[in-house]
């Protein structure tokens, strides 16, 4: 099973809804705290770590935010 299939079922996405899986490519430590802020709250935990989130206004807004730390990973 893939890991974006494991964390799409961990997080209890549903099947209808769409989904975007972003992953972190560049590290946050030299960023400004707000930054820092919402690598956590999208889920990050570590480098090149995939994230499954619900395609929505404020998820998009978070990415816009840190498009130079993350990236949305085609499916």
């Amino acid at each position: 099973m893939s890991e974006t299939a494991k964390a799409g079922r961990r997080r209890g996405a549903a099947a209808g809804t769409k989904t975007l899986v972003i992953e972190q490519y560049r590290s946050g430590i030299c960023c400004n705290v707000t930054h820092k802020r919402v690598l956590r709250s999208l889920g990050f935990r570590r480098m090149w770590q995939k994230v499954v989130r619900p395609d929505n206004q404020a998820v998009r807004g978070m990415v816009e935010t840190i498009p130079h730390l993350v990236r949305i990973v085609e499916v």
